[in-house]
Formats: structure tokens, C-alpha cells, sequence
């Protein structure tokens, strides 16, 4: 009968805790903006925007006309990716919204973003390898780029 009633106990002991524990992922995702210096080497612009950016805004700076794309909705927060095309090449990438609700992804995009950012003016396209640990970055960049290159005809 001991056994039984220690069991019990420790059962619902064990249910209680796993149930108050609170993940990393718990917190509020809020947008960050993040700049990447453009292909030639210049300083790039930072923007921030927020979730109720809409895609295909252009404007244009003296490197060449800017395209926003949509913003992509992901599993960890929004992604947004925001190009600069000069003479049809994309001369700089910016990410004015990217997950960062809690450290762990502030971790993950700081390694990411350049690398994606790199992949995407050495290809021209969205046809660009996944960053691994990042995938669902990855993915919402893609999503986000592939807007903005149809936005500029590319």
C-alpha cells in the first residue's frame, strides 16, 4: 500500500513540474531590424518595420531602387527580407524583421542572416543552400526574397 501512494505522489509530482516548466520559445517575439553591408562594400540601411509591413514597397536610394517582400510568417517569429537591385543585380540585402523573441534566436539569426544574405548576392536568385540549425529562418527568408526578386522582375 506504501508503494502505491509513493508512486502516486511521485507521478503527480512529475506532472506538476513538467507542466509549470516554461521553454525558451515562451516569450514575446518582437521585430529587431538587421543590416548587411551591400555587395560593394558600402554601408548598408537599416530599417525596421513592423508586422503590418506589406510587401512590394520600393523606394529608391542612390545604390538603386529597394524591394520589400511579403512578410513571411514562420514557426519562430516573422521574416522579411528587403533587396536592392542596381543595372538588374541585387547589390544589398537587409532583414528588417527576423525572429529574436528570446536569445536563442537572437544566437541563431546573427549566424544566419549574413550567410544567407552572402548566398543570396553570390547567386542572384533565391536558389540558395539552407543554413543549417536555421532552417526555419531559411525558409521564411527564401519565402520573403523570392517576393521581392519577382517585385523587381528578377
Amino acid at each position: 500500500m506504501k508503494r502505491i501512494v509513493f508512486w502516486l505522489l511521485s507521478t503527480a509530482t512529475v506532472v506538476v513540474l513538467l507542466f509549470g516548466y516554461h521553454t525558451s520559445t515562451s516569450g514575446a517575439m518582437t521585430a529587431e531590424s538587421s543590416a548587411i553591408a551591400p555587395a560593394n562594400g558600402t554601408a548598408g540601411t537599416t530599417g525596421t518595420a513592423g508586422s503590418g509591413s506589406s510587401s512590394g514597397s520600393t523606394g529608391t536610394t542612390a545604390s538603386g531602387k529597394t524591394y520589400t517582400g511579403p512578410v513571411a510568417d514562420t514557426r519562430w517569429g516573422n521574416v522579411q527580407v528587403q533587396i536592392t537591385v542596381a543595372d538588374g543585380k541585387v547589390t544589398a540585402v537587409s532583414v528588417p524583421q527576423q525572429p529574436n523573441g528570446n536569445g536563442r534566436d537572437r544566437e541563431i539569426n546573427a549566424r544566419a542572416v549574413p550567410i544567407l544574405v552572402q548566398e543570396t548576392l553570390s547567386a542572384q536568385s533565391s536558389d540558395i543552400d539552407m543554413v543549417s540549425g536555421a532552417t526555419v529562418t531559411s525558409d521564411g527568408y527564401v519565402q520573403s526574397l523570392q517576393g521581392a526578386l519577382d517585385e523587381a522582375g528578377l
